[in-house]
């Protein structure tokens, strides 16, 4: 993975190069919407279920990542405590995946008018993001995994 991880590292800075914070956050607005009708229109399986689950989990966890931006502490630890129940339905985790888009979205908004988008935060596998690298690998990720929904 290390030989891998600046190269990946370039691609999520590459995707949202020419992009305001404000920019990028709209575009997850719009791609978060696409998401939801994805979600509302996919049958309620376990398997589903565990893809949307891994969705939101991810991105909740990279809030809280990109909050040390903001000067929160920065806490490195693994996604799985910001995984919603494992016994939430498809339509509860529909609804959890618009909350947390919405507050990626507020949240966007806010490291952009605090001027931090290049401020540099670890990522556990793909190593140092900026602000703008990691709102670009929570919208890629959320779309390559609805890939998976059956």
């Amino acid at each position: 993975m290390r030989i891998l991880s600046p190269a990946i590292n370039l691609f999520f800075e590459r995707l949202v190069r020419s992009q305001s914070l404000d920019q990028i956050a709209d575009s997850m607005a719009a791609s978060g919407q696409k998401l939801e009708l994805l979600f509302g229109a996919t049958g309620d399986s376990d398997h589903n279920r565990r893809v949307v689950s891994h969705i939101v989990g991810i991105e909740r966890w990279g809030q809280r990542r990109l909050r040390a931006a903001l000067g929160e502490p920065l806490v490195i630890d693994e996604y799985d405590d910001y995984r919603p129940p494992r016994v939430a339905t498809l339509p509860e985790l529909q609804v959890d995946f618009v909350a947390t888009r919405q507050d990626t979205v507020a949240l966007a908004h806010d490291l952009a008018a605090a001027n931090v988008g290049s401020v540099q935060i670890p990522h556990n596998q793909w190593g140092n993001l900026s602000v703008r690298g990691w709102l670009s690998y929570l919208d890629f990720h959320a779309s390559q995994e609805a890939r998976k929904l059956k």
